[in-house]
């Protein structure tokens, strides 16, 4: 039982390390779990996070388990990133998603998936 528990237990943080790990400049964890068909069928999107953040974990694990490739910013590791967040995006709050890119670009304060559905089927209405 206990080692059923701990094996879970690593599992889960290695996937949670593995989503919010890796800075490639600006590019920060891309995380692509479906490959190239689930990128087609998604827009580009960004996640802007902290590791500590209850709320951005929930918003990894969503994309995630959903196939949802994703783009992660940690805004503590990467100035670049805090300054688009606050800057760029007016936010000094976390978790933020950026779905599409330039003029297209939508933008969720908050995570929920309910509120992510809903502004995926905005931004693909347009």
């Amino acid at each position: 039982m206990i080692r059923t528990v701990c094996a879970t237990l690593a599992l889960a943080l290695t996937l949670i390390a593995g989503v919010s790990s890796g800075a490639e400049g600006t590019r920060q964890g891309a995380v692509n779990p479906a490959g190239t068909t689930a990128v087609k069928q998604y827009p580009q999107i960004v996640l802007f996070s902290v590791a500590w953040c209850p709320h951005c974990r929930e918003a990894k694990e969503y994309l995630v388990k959903n196939n949802i490739p994703f783009i992660n910013r940690d805004v503590e590791l990467d100035s670049k990133a805090m300054d688009d967040l606050t800057l760029k995006y007016n936010s000094t709050g976390v978790p933020v998603l950026v779905i599409g890119t330039g003029k297209d670009e939508t933008v969720m304060k908050g995570f929920t998936p309910e509120l992510f559905q809903s502004t995926l089927q905005k931004f693909r209405s347009k």
